[in-house]
């Protein structure tokens, strides 16, 4: 066969061989597309088989609980349906055999904390079934397996297609302070060094004696303040060697070893979603290069069955952590991170409550409170309207509109045409103090109805389009007239600081006015409440209004000690371990924001047409004076290399062909005395020359000179400064 797609469903996590070949490592989601069905893999085993008899071999792992990333079924179970060239289907049923495997089991306490679906690995290798998987194992002994329904059936009921990619995982890697090996141990524990936060399968190879305990755990075993996952082994006698099934990360992988085994191997496997990375960002700031790159090593952890917030605590879905991260994937990872995106789209709004409200995290087992804030985020601007705005899937928008009119519909305004404070199952808007709820309410609401507006008018529905943009301006005027206090925004019941995090996002959402933003942005250089999740909004905002100095000196502030740290990825708040930031765990999703604003901002490139369509480059360098970055969008990627001297400013595109733009040349001196594109002068004596047919001098402001570009390839601007 040139193909053999095999349907593979489970409740929770599978390993399959075929002929004694490990095939799937880690197969199968966490269950929950929505509150009733289950994900199935489709997998093409044509390379595994041969002709004449095949050994399928499968390991099941039931979670046998609800987590916050996990809608448990209530039973184990597994389907397997391969269609042959015969049209005899075959399928897993009573005449294949099976065993409860007796080696796995639970530990005693510590467990992991209520919000992971996994439970701790217990391995007995004494129980062990050698060679159970390959293809002269005498199963004579086994049980016929018991058929509890057809594919459709209850307590799965419908399968689901996965929507992403299998993960990837590398070959077995050395630690990188690996002491020489054989050792014998001498009762204590291996601290053995990964080159950064990763998540790991840790593997070893022993000769010991039957009955000693091998504990393994990472550094972050406690991360967030609660246990996570750890393994334990039991010893068999002699040489054994052993892989956990269990993913966990860290920095360090610790070992316990009892006193007399030998150790003859310890290394690992890292594993990750399978995404390529094709977007870059550096500059001549080592700060911010570390900052970008610890971004993307927190980011390379947080995808997985879901877009999570941390891969250690929770592995959950919280969609304020999506919306951060979601920038990031457009800005730095190849299409695989849009078939995440569209599977966490797709599940929110398939987990909306019967009375329209919206929740996360979601797939949900033990959760079902709604963050209102959070949930106004998703489906606005920046969350459901972000994804078209960078792919240009109209048919996702069209699928999802109907669910987000009805959540927004929740929403009551006042006789004012305010916002009426919606307190949902949590109160949430950010860890930190001085948190200003009302304003918050009203700009999250109203960056909500900018998206759904703007997708009402893409879906050609211009009588919601008339009704959105009617009250938006209603809710504009009166945010303004209400809340605006001459130099800043505050809401007159609110007692605390004025709080940085509503100004921010006042400016993002397109409530302020540009008479404002000299007041706006000297009260964001002085104020710093926000926690990580909402300083992205504030450092945009600050680049929205054009102090794009004021913007890189606060990052540079703000996430000073994450940097510094010999950690490689960012926390969830600005301390560790801290209950002012819900446990402050070291690797968090949200506070990735500065590595999009990079991208999209210092390096200017965004789309400017839906989908990428067509682009802009619009850098804000501050006082840099060299900067690289490279983005992927549909047509390839578009490339950036400035170079800022005394002398001259230096701007080279590569753009794909046939793509078209517009490209902002900054006006960093008085006036250039000329600008070339192409080595043709366009610019001089004050006046545009149009020298070129394919380029065209378009409306700008007094910081940007603004040239339509109506092809693809390299396009090089160069200006001569003034002396």
């Amino acid at each position: 066969m040139a193909t053999a797609m095999t349907k593979i469903a489970v409740d929770s996590k599978y390993w399959l061989w075929v002929n004694g070949q490990l095939v799937v490592r880690e197969g199968g989601l966490k269950r929950g597309p929505n509150p009733q069905d289950t994900y199935y893999d489709n997998v093409d085993l044509a390379p595994y088989l041969k002709v004449g008899e095949n050994t399928v071999a499968i390991l099941v792992w039931y979670f046998g609980k609800k987590g916050f990333s996990h809608n448990s079924s209530g039973q184990a179970g597994l389907l397997f349906d391969l269609p042959t060239p015969s049209g005899n289907n075959w399928v897993s049923n009573a005449s294949w055999l099976c065993k409860v495997h007796p080696a796995f089991g639970e530990t005693q306490a510590p467990f992991p904390n209520y919000r992971l679906a996994e439970s701790n690995i217990h391995f007995n290798a004494q129980n062990d079934i050698e060679g159970w998987f390959e293809p002269k194992f005498d199963d004579s002994r086994w049980e016929s397996a018991t058929e509890s329904g057809a594919a459709g059936d209850a307590p799965w009921n419908q399968l689901i297609e996965r929507p992403i990619p299998q993960w990837h995982f590398s070959n077995l890697q050395n630690y990188t302070n690996t002491p020489p090996l054989p050792l014998v141990s001498v009762g204590d524990t291996l601290a053995l060094q990964l080159p950064q936060n990763l998540a790991i399968t840790p593997y070893f190879k022993i000769e010991a004696k039957a009955g000693q305990k091998i504990d393994i755990r990472t550094d972050n075993y406690y991360g967030g303040s609660e246990p996570n996952i750890r393994t334990e082994y039991m010893t068999k006698n002699g040489v054994q060697e052993f892989e956990s099934p269990a993913y966990f990360n860290g920095h360090i992988v610790k070992y316990f070893f009892p006193k007399g085994i030998k150790i003859l191997a310890v290394q690992y496997r890292a594993t990750r979603y399978n995404y390529e990375i094709q977007g870059d960002f550096t500059c001549n700031d080592v700060f911010l290069n570390k900052l970008k790159e610890k971004a993307l090593t927190t980011l390379n952890l947080n995808v997985r069955d879901v877009i999570s917030d941390c891969p250690d605590r929770e592995r959950a879905q919280w969609w304020g952590d999506v919306v951060i991260n979601e920038g990031e994937m457009f800005y730095y990872w190849n299409q695989a991170g849009h078939q995440s995106l569209q599977k966490a789209i797709r599940e929110l709004v398939a987990w909306q409550k019967p009375d329209g409200s919206l929740f996360s995290p979601i797939p949900a087992g033990n959760w079902d409170r709604e963050l209102p804030a959070q949930m106004l985020a998703s489906i606005g601007e920046y969350g459901f309207w972000n994804y078209y705005r960078y792919t240009g899937d109209s048919a996702l928008i069209a699928e999802v509109y109907p669910a987000i009119k009805k959540y927004l519909s929740l929403w009551e305004i006042d006789e004012n045409h305010l916002v009426k404070h919606r307190a949902g199952g949590w109160m949430w808007h950010d860890w930190g103090q001085n948190v200003d709820v009302v304003l918050l309410d009203n700009a999250w609401y109203y960056l909500a109805m900018k998206g759904l507006c703007k997708m009402a008018h893409l879906l050609g529905l211009e009588e919601d389009v008339a009704a959105y943009s009617y009250q938006m301006q209603e809710l504009k005027d009166a945010f303004n007239e209400t809340y605006w206090r001459g130099n800043f925004y505050r809401s007159p019941n609110y007692k605390g600081i004025t709080d940085d995090r509503g100004n921010g996002l006042a400016v993002v959402a397109g409530l302020s006015s540009p008479e404002q933003y000299g007041s706006i942005s000297l009260f964001l250089s002085q104020e710093l409440h926000a926690s990580p999740y909402m300083e992205k909004y504030i450092l945009e905002a600050l680049f929205l209004i054009g102090e794009d100095k004021k913007a890189i000196a606060r990052m540079k502030t703000r996430y000073k000690s994450m940097v510094n740290s010999p950690i490689s990825t960012l926390w969830e708040g600005w301390e560790l371990n801290s209950a002012t930031y819900g446990g402050g765990t070291y690797n968090h999703g949200w506070t990735g924001g500065p590595a999009t604003l990079l991208s999209q901002y210092v390096a200017g490139i965004s789309p400017l047409a839906n989908g990428f369509k067509t682009y802009k480059i619009q850098p804000q360098i501050g006082l840099l004076t060299s900067i690289k970055a490279q983005v992927p969008c549909p047509a390839g990627l578009i490339k950036v290399n400035i170079q800022n001297t005394p002398q001259q400013f230096t701007l080279s595109a590569e753009v794909p062909t046939g793509m078209q733009g517009v490209i902002s040349v900054p006006i960093l001196a008085d006036i250039y005395s000329e600008i070339t594109c192409n080595g043709t002068v366009i610019f001089a004596n004050d006046k545009y020359i149009n020298a070129l047919p394919w380029l065209d001098l378009v409306p700008g402001n007094e910081h940007y000179l603004n040239f339509e570009v109506k092809n693809g390839g390299k396009i090089v601007f160069v200006g001569k400064n003034r002396k």
